[in-house]
């Protein structure tokens, strides 16, 4: 059974005015239908296009997609075309809506949000020639759309200025073209890096001259003056506790930069990788640790594996949040402008196609509109964001294997079961399934038989800690000690120590836990220590260098206000105030950057 005989079914009883049936019986059938149909194979000629090695549009690299079309009209008399896809049914939360008409050789596209995808789909009624049909198992709304020449519902919102704007009774969103967000340091950067010969050179200059150890964070260790001074047992429901030398049990860290509240009665001073609970956060916690105060049968583990650690990142701060993952989320939203999806400069011309305008057949993802902000549909219950990673122009590899496989193997990206750039195989990967479920890998070519049932993806070069399911024992990531093959720092003969953030995955009595790393000062092998440290069972790189990079904040809901709390107290300085009111980056306007962000569960 398939959408469209079910629709014609759906017709023929409402003529004959079985209106209980309708509404009550044939909505759970129509949705019954609809998961069956989602589930089949996809057409071999929609493969065959997402396969294909020829320039494409973002739509053809969408093999899972449904189309439908309908004859369309205004009231005045102008006929047309309509066309609705649904970009990945399984996962039911884009569409893009074409409508040509036939007095215009143009065709209007909207992009369009399902922010019930559970519970409600969109359709179009040949019998509906004005708009799109809603169907979920409580109602069918018809909504009118278009059969108005002027002022139309569609027309209003696409001309409201809103990054979101409400359709059809708030059932469904429109997603409108705005500009992000960028600080001065990232309009410096794109311009040498779009528009100067060079200009990633001396990017690359000032990064190590100038960036180097900029956000460093050290303490003294602070002994206790009694063993049991501020030695409370660790929070209910927190994450496993990490392995430190034991001599520093009882030793204070001075952590003055943090942001974020905690449940704590020693003030700045936090015990030396202890987690304690985020004030008023349920299900998050917070731990600092200097790599130099891991336990010694880490470092004897990790020999030969990382690089020997200078003085500096063995002292540097870093900053640890765990999220419990039966509590929340996990979602990802591109930025208005990065990444992008055409070629990264740091590609060997020998695995450049040049009669292709990105690596998958893409130079831009138009008609699809990205929006650097958070849905409001999920507004009310959002726990946290993070910058999500790197840009495109440095997320492809020059040196390595992987820098001759695959077009250089572009870092890939999937927003809403929509691919925008293709996952590639032996890269760490970020993955929420449709079931919400989620995966830390470093992802395989087999893993692509599972790609329908992707709703979001991010990956970032390749793994710190990875996770071996024969030995189910992790390991540190070979590339960690290699600096250009890892492609950790854009130079392949010079190690750069600098701000870092990462996210690592822990399995604790039948818990897990997504870990944020805040690290002040470090190299990938420094990161490697303290991740395996917290018993992570994969760990991966996200950005580096900037407070804009490695921003996280969490959030409170208070009397309808959203209180923002920043992990770093300095990442303040990226959220906008408006009447004494803080206006959270990701929540409260775009930005160009892409972003995770963690929503309270409905039913945790």
């Amino acid at each position: 059974m398939t959408v469209i005989p079910l629709m014609a079914v759906l017709a023929f009883m409402q003529r004959r005015g079985f209106i209980r049936i309708r509404q009550e019986v044939l909505a759970a059938l129509f949705f019954w239908a609809l998961v069956s149909d989602a589930t089949s194979q996809p057409p071999q000629k929609q493969v065959d296009e997402y396969n294909a090695q020829t320039p494409k549009t973002v739509i053809e690299l969408q093999q899972f997609r449904k189309t439908s079309s309908i004859a369309i009209r205004k009231s005045t008399g102008p006929e047309g075309t309509g066309t609705l896809i649904n970009l990945n049914p399984r996962i039911n939360t884009w569409y893009l809506l074409l409508l040509q008409w036939r007095e215009s050789d143009g065709v209007e596209a909207y992009h369009l949000e399902n922010p019930a995808p559970a519970t409600q789909t969109l359709l179009l009624d040949p019998d509906y020639p004005a708009g799109i049909v809603i169907h979920s198992p409580k109602e069918t709304h018809r909504c009118d759309l278009w059969s108005v020449s002027s002022g139309s519902d569609l027309a209003g919102a696409a001309d409201s200025g809103r990054t979101y704007a409400p359709l059809c009774g708030e059932r469904l969103l429109l997603r409108n073209k705005t500009e992000g967000h960028k600080t001065t340091l990232e309009k410096v950067t794109d311009l040498l890096r779009n528009h100067v010969w060079q200009g990633e050179k001396i990017t690359t200059f000032v990064r190590e001259k100038f960036y180097q150890d900029a956000f460093l964070n050290t303490s003294e260790n602070i002994e206790a003056p009694k063993p049991s001074t501020g030695a409370r047992p660790c929070p209910p429901g927190a994450p496993a506790r990490p392995l430190t030398g034991a001599r520093y049990a009882y030793h204070f860290l001075l952590a003055q930069e943090l942001g974020i509240d905690l449940e704590s009665d020693t003030g700045e001073k936090v015990l030396v990788g202890r987690w304690y609970s985020a004030r008023g956060l349920p299900g998050v916690f917070v731990s600092v640790i200097k790599p130099s105060l891991v336990a010694e049968e880490i470092v004897e583990r990790q020999k030969k594996q990382v690089n020997p650690l200078d003085e500096v990142e063995s002292n540097a701060l870093v900053y640890m949040v765990a999220f419990d993952l039966d509590m929340v989320d996990l979602g990802f939203e591109m930025g208005t402008e990065h990444p992008r999806v055409d070629w990264s400069a740091r590609v060997l011309d020998q695995t450049r196609d040049k009669t292709l305008p990105g690596p998958d057949g893409i130079g831009t993802l138009e008609p699809l509109v990205m929006t650097g902000l958070l849905s409001p549909a999920r507004r009310e219950r959002i726990a946290a964001t993070f910058v999500g990673g790197f840009k495109r122009y440095p997320g492809a590899f020059r040196w390595s294997g992987l820098a001759l496989k695959n077009h250089g193997s572009h870092y890939g990206f999937i927003e809403h079961g929509t691919v925008l750039s293709k996952l590639q195989p032996g890269l760490a990967t970020v993955a929420v399934f449709e079931d919400g479920t989620i995966d830390l890998k470093t992802w395989t070519e087999r893993d692509n038989a599972d790609l329908a049932k992707i709703r979001h993806a991010r990956q970032n070069g390749v793994p710190i800690i990875e996770y071996d399911p024969g030995s189910e024992n992790s390991r540190v990531g070979v590339m960690v000690p290699r600096w250009g093959q890892g492609n950790w720092s854009g130079s392949a003969d010079k190690r750069f120590r600098t701000l870092r953030a990462g996210l690592g995955l822990q399995t604790y009595e039948d818990r897990r836990f997504l870990i944020y790393g805040y690290f002040s000062a470090a190299t990938p092998s420094a990161m490697a220590r303290v991740f395996q440290a917290y018993q992570c069972r994969y760990a991966l790189l996200l950005d580096i260098n900037a407070l804009e990079h490695t921003y996280l904040a969490v959030y409170r809901h208070q009397d309808s206000e959203l209180s923002t709390r920043h992990l770093i107290k300095g990442m303040s300085v990226l959220d906008k105030t408006k009447g004494g009111q803080v206006i959270p980056r990701f929540v409260g306007y775009p930005d160009n950057r892409d972003f995770f962000y963690l929503v309270r569960k409905a039913n945790p």
